[in-house]
Order: C-alpha cells, then sequence, then structure tokens
C-alpha cells in the first residue's frame, strides 16, 4: 500500500485502496464541469465517467492479480492513483511463460470490456476520436474508447507498461534475466527518445511527459534487476551492521551524541519501555536536543518502531521491505535476539563491492515484489 492511501474493500481477497490525490481529482472535475457549463449536473457526470474509468483500471489490475494466482503468486494490493493502477505480486513469476500472461491479463481485459460494450450492449465507436469531440461524446461511446486505448497504451514495449513486460518474457525465454530485461528497457528508452522528438517537434506537451514517464519507467526496471542479479541469493547477514550501539530506555540525548560523534553510526535503536525497538535518527537527535538539551531522554524523541528480518532471509526482500517501510533501518534477528542493523548504504557498498568481484547472477530472484 502507498503511503496516504485510504482502503476501500476487498477483492477476492485483495485490499484495494485508493491514494488521496483521487479524491482531488474527482472534485477538481466535478468543479470544472460544472463551472465551464454552469451546470453542476454536468460536473457530476464528468465526476462519474472518470469514476467508471478507474472501475475499469480496477478489473485492469485485477486481470494481472487473478493470473499471477494461478501461478501460485499472491498480490498484496492494489491501488489507485491518479495516472492509473498498481497492483503489487509478492513476486515475480517464476518462468517467463508465466510472466507473458500475468502482463497480457490487464489489457486482455480491457478488450472484453470493449467486446462486452460493442456486442452485447452496441455501444458504437464514435465517428471521430480527437480531443474536442471525444469531451462531448456519449458516456458509454467514450468508456469503449477509453478502454481500447487502455489496452493499446499498456502494450507499448517500454516499461513501466504491460508491454515492456511481454518483451521482458520473451526475451527471457533465450536470454538470461538479467540481459532480457536491459535489452528490453532499452527499447523502451529508444521509444521514449522517438516520443520526446515528437512532442518537441508537435508541440505537445503529453508526447514529452508520456516521454519522461517510459524514460524513468525503463531505467528503473532495469536497475531494480540489476540490482536482484547482483544481490541473488545474499542473505541478510551479510550485508547487515554488526558494530553498533543500542540505546537503553532511560539514556540520554548526551549519550547519543556522544556516540555521534565517536562514530558513523547516525541512527540508534532503542529498546522502548515495552520491549519493542525503535530507532532515533540524526534528525531526531537535533530535535530532541533543540527542545530538551543534552539531558532530555532519548526515547522521548525516537520514532516509529522498527521491523525486523530474520539474519538467514533473503536480502533482495528484506530491501523491498526496508524501502517500504520508510525507515532508516532494520534490526535483524536471530534466535529472537537482535544481531545486527541493515540499512539501504549498507546494502549500496555490498552492491558496489560485488559488481567490483564480478558476482552477478540472473535477477531471477523469488519472493522479490513485482509491480504491474
Amino acid at each position: 500500500m502507498l503511503s496516504w492511501s485510504w482502503k476501500l474493500g476487498r477483492v477476492a481477497g485483495i485490499p484495494i485502496y485508493v491514494h488521496w490525490t483521487f479524491a482531488i481529482l474527482i472534485g477538481w472535475l466535478v468543479v470544472a464541469g460544472a463551472m465551464e457549463n454552469n451546470d453542476l449536473g454536468q460536473g457530476i457526470a464528468e465526476g462519474g465517467f472518470v469514476l467508471a474509468l478507474f472501475g475499469c483500471v480496477v478489473l485492469h489490475e485485477l486481470g494481472h492479480a487473478l493470473m499471477a494466482k494461478r501461478f501460485g503468486v499472491g498480490t498484496t494490493d492494489i491501488t489507485l492513483l491518479p495516472i492509473g493502477g498498481v497492483a503489487r505480486l509478492q513476486r515475480i513469476p517464476d518462468k517467463p511463460a508465466q510472466e507473458l500472461l500475468v502482463a497480457l491479463a490487464g489489457p486482455a481485459v480491457n478488450l472484453v470490456i470493449v467486446l462486452i460494450l460493442a456486442l452485447i450492449f452496441g455501444v458504437s465507436f464514435p465517428s471521430k476520436v480527437d480531443g474536442e469531440h471525444l469531451v462531448h461524446a456519449g458516456f458509454w461511446p467514450k468508456l469503449l474508447v477509453v478502454n481500447v486505448f487502455l489496452a493499446g497504451f499498456n502494450m507499448l514495449p517500454a516499461f513501466p507498461m504491460d508491454g515492456g513486460r511481454v518483451l521482458r518474457a520473451l526475451l527471457a525465454m533465450r536470454l538470461p534475466y538479467a540481459s532480457a530485461t536491459r535489452a528490453a528497457a532499452s527499447v523502451g528508452q529508444l521509444m521514449a527518445i522517438g516520443f520526446g522528438l515528437l512532442g518537441l517537434s508537435g508541440h505537445a506537451p503529453l508526447l514529452l511527459f508520456i516521454a519522461i514517464f517510459v524514460w524513468i519507467g525503463a531505467e528503473a526496471e532495469a536497475r531494480q534487476v540489476a540490482e536482484r542479479a547482483v544481490l541473488k541469493g545474499v542473505s541478510v547477514r551479510e550485508a547487515m551492521i554488526t558494530d553498533f550501539h543500542v540505546l537503553n530506555a532511560d539514556d540520554d540525548l548526551g549519550t547519543a551524541v556522544d556516540l555521534l560523534l565517536a562514530g558513523t553510526q547516525n541512527a540508534f535503536p532503542i529498546v522502548g519501555d515495552d520491549g519493542t525497538m525503535r530507532v532515533l535518527t540524526r534528525a531526531d537527535l537535533l530535535t530532541g536536543l533543540s527542545q530538551s538539551g543534552r539531558d532530555g531522554r532519548a526515547l522521548d524523541f525516537a520514532g516509529a518502531a522498527i521491523p525486523s528480518v530474520e539474519a538467514d532471509g533473503q536480502l533482495v526482500s528484506a530491501m523491498s521491505r526496508l524501502r517500504e517501510a520508510g525507515t532508516p533501518c532494520l534490526s535483524v534477528v536471530e534466535h529472537g535476539e537482535v544481531v545486527g542493523l541493515l540499512t539501504l548504504e549498507n546494502i549500496g557498498e555490498l552492491l558496489m563491492v560485488r559488481e567490483a568481484l564480478g558476482e552477478i547472477g540472473d535477477g531471477s530472484v523469488a519472493g522479490e515484489e513485482n509491480v504491474y
């Protein structure tokens, strides 16, 4: 689940969330539609169409999730955003053919919606689909056109669209997973350059936005798979910090200051009164010093409890959890005892060391979360 999201319910056991910015979008459309036509009903109709559109987006994401479920891959949640939907699979499907079917399932849902509207309900495709005519088209013809667009746009062979994953899955049938991802990302970035040139020459800001979106998505996917390739089979134990200081519940801020100045550690775990482990970051420490001085109780300024991971667990999964939690570190436990800390900085250092030594796998790590 993304931060600042509201839970709408569960479908097929999958939690559905909507980001708070989606509510702003609906409100803006209602107000803009009402002001443009001096008709509140028209504004409500515009908002209703967007709700129907995002209902189709939910079905699209459920297509991915339910196909993944057939291969034993669960879905953590689905979140609606103003730019679309995000389905977070708990891991990448084991085989390229499975990833291919999962990627195709979303656009297939949109095509099924198009066929239902056209063949069963007799909805006709508008004679013109340019922006001005589409805005004034009827509710159902407009919904038909949008689903055609969703299917077509998502099948562009570029990350983060489904077409990029389709291309990667096809290439992975012949190439190592990391190589297939890099090749698919390169195709996507070439498309991004094309979109950018078209946007500049045709004064089309939307194409420029798509170019930036595709370029960033392709680079992010390639980077994540490269990280997985380097860290494949690596345990949390190999990356954890073992030389660290833990503060007691009754330690003052002065103790933390002395430790900060004496070494390189800038986040200090604190065992709370209830036995949970919290963390005092450098920012928390400075805030505490400005308010209470060196004699202030360190625990009073510590953040929320930090999650824990097993020392023998997969580092790739722990890295995803660390990023999602948004905490400066995770506590590493073994047999119920804290034996280390895990930070993104230390993982980055391990990445550089393994890359220098040439210790690279194929990037297909089970347990790594994937986003559709």
